[in-house]
């Protein structure tokens, strides 16, 4: 069988960079599409810098990767007493994993970010190797963790870019996002009679329509970091500032600017026939190749991509209902925004003298003994 591809220009325009270079008061910046994780807006993306308490956004994703919200947690010597923000854990005391992310990214508690390293890795330079480790495997080019929450470190480092990754992969967990889109929540205090009040230090999520979560983050070392997020009109994106003395401010003004340069658009809805190709050997019968997911993908206002597809000129029988049979694509220039695959939406049998006389021999009856 002989592959068609045919790319249609919808609109015949010149397509400016995906990523858009962007003046900020920040070090550092970067807005990212979630869906695809490509880069809108960015400023020194790559430039390694420390990151305070954002640190512990890759805490939390180990933490939902490798343990279950109801495992007991429990504050060691080592997690007791450590130094910056707290939820003020006593030694041996038992919160569930859920009770500590909770604890570690409302009000953004170093004990509880040894507590869960420990509880996860053994101990704090396994848990950060892990760490380091992970961020590898998700693309970050320049990331070293050396302490699960954050506080000065030689060599302790993230880059916008790398940072962006390691939250778009934790904003896929459902519990991560009902946990940073929470502006105030309570645990437990053993040996109170009453529990821990949680306040969200994420001014956004009360002053930005949308806003997502994620996370702040604050030493005299690396200034103000912020990770960030919100959604509008069926975009959804993830932002991160580093060393930005009006964090908050910045960062709303940066989504502006994502929303008006930019927009999502579906091309082709899932379940949509794109073509009706025909099946040899099947007696003039034909499939329709249909969307298995929409056709989806943020581009530049004011401009439209072109459609890649890529299927076969004719199949053969027999043919399964969603069998894939090839992709189309949304492009912009050579940058593919969308892929996504092309099904069968019905079976085709084979017509031939050797399937008809394999249907009647089936068909025949049994003789008696």
């Amino acid at each position: 069988m002989k592959k068609l591809l045919l790319i249609l220009f919808l609109l015949a325009l010149p397509f400016p960079a995906l990523a858009q270079e962007i003046g900020t008061s920040a070090n550092a910046c970067v807005i990212i599409d979630q869906a695809s994780g490509r880069i809108l807006l960015e400023h020194n993306a790559d430039l390694p810098l420390p990151m305070a308490s954002t640190t512990k956004v890759m805490t939390a994703l180990l933490a939902l990767e490798q343990s279950d919200l109801t495992a007991p947690v429990t504050c060691g010597r080592n997690a007791f007493g450590v130094p910056g923000t707290s939820i003020y854990l006593s030694q041996g005391e038992t919160l569930t994993l859920e009770q500590m992310l909770y604890g570690l990214m409302l009000a953004s508690g170093n004990d509880a970010a040894v507590a869960i390293a420990e509880h996860i890795g053994g101990s704090v330079e396994d848990f950060c190797r892990m760490m380091t480790q992970r961020a590898a495997e998700l693309g970050c080019r320049d990331t070293v963790f050396l302490t699960p929450h954050g506080l000065p470190c030689e060599g302790h480092h993230t880059t916008a870019r790398d940072l962006a990754l390691i939250a778009r992969e934790a904003m896929a967990h459902e519990t991560f996002r009902t946990i940073v889109s929470t502006q105030r929540a309570t645990i437990p205090w053993q040996g109170r009679d009453y529990d821990r009040v949680l306040n969200n230090k994420n001014k956004l999520l009360s002053t930005y329509e949308g806003a997502t979560g994620i996370k702040t983050g604050y030493t005299k070392a690396a200034g103000r970091c912020l990770v960030f997020g919100a959604e509008r009109d069926g975009m959804s994106i993830i932002g991160v500032v580093l060393n930005c003395y009006d964090w908050f401010d910045e960062a709303a003004r940066l989504m502006d600017e994502a929303f008006a340069r930019y927009e999502s658009v579906t091309l082709m809805n899932a379940g949509e026939s794109l073509r009706t190709l025909p099946v040899d050997v099947a007696d003039g019968a034909e499939v329709s190749a249909i969307l298995t997911a929409a056709l989806t993908g943020v581009i530049p206002r004011d401009q439209f991509p072109a459609i890649e597809i890529d299927l076969p000129q004719s199949l053969e029988a027999p043919v399964q209902a969603g069998q894939i049979l090839g992709e189309v694509r949304m492009l912009q220039g050579d940058t593919v925004l969308c892929a996504v695959p092309l099904a069968a939406a019905n079976d085709v049998a084979r017509d031939d003298f050797a399937s008809r006389w394999q249907t009647f021999v089936n068909g025949w009856p049994l003789l008696a003994d």
